[in-house]
């Protein structure tokens, strides 16, 4: 059975076609892949895929199909779209507030800061990278927005869903 699954605003269908031991054989919006995929410690997974190793870190999000999924060079906001998530979301008024407010889903040090008050960023702009599991994390945004406040600096320790950068 394939899940709807939503990655960064964008919808895609997963579906696990057959599993032998560590082997996995995937479809991606039909498209079939094969990997060889090892979770290394909780949360974290080893993923083999024609000859290339990736490293994933996966948390839970606010509730409990929603995730964030931590690569080397990239983070995504993953939900899955079940038939009660849908329900769910149809009933939901926009909330754009949590959209104003960047933070990292898990503690972490603040490793750069791209931004200062009063900066003007254009959407899917990084704002911010934070360090967390001896992973890096882009945080962008997601329309174009003005920096209101920067509420960190680099090398400050961090809170999971801590303010990191407010804008409007």
């Amino acid at each position: 059975m394939a899940l709807e699954v939503n990655v960064d605003g964008q919808s895609v269908s997963v579906e696990l076609l057959g599993k032998d031991g560590n082997m996995h054989k995937f479809a991606i919006d039909g498209k079939v892949y094969d990997v060889d995929l090892v979770m290394v410690e909780p949360g974290v997974f080893s993923i083999l895929h024609k000859n290339k190793s990736f490293n994933v870190e996966l948390t839970q999000g606010k509730d409990p199909k929603s995730y964030f999924i931590n690569t080397l060079y990239n983070s995504f906001d993953v939900k899955i779209l079940d038939a009660e998530a849908k329900y769910l979301n149809s009933r939901k008024q926009d909330d754009l507030g949590d959209d104003n407010v960047i933070s990292s889903p898990m503690p972490g040090k603040v490793v750069k800061i791209l931004v200062k008050k009063g900066d003007k960023v254009k959407a899917g702009e990084t704002v911010i990278i934070v360090s967390a599991m001896k992973m890096e994390s882009e945080y962008k945004v997601k329309q174009d927005r003005v920096v209101k406040d920067v509420k960190v600096k680099e090398g400050d320790t961090v809170d999971g869903n801590q303010p990191l950068v407010i804008v409007e």
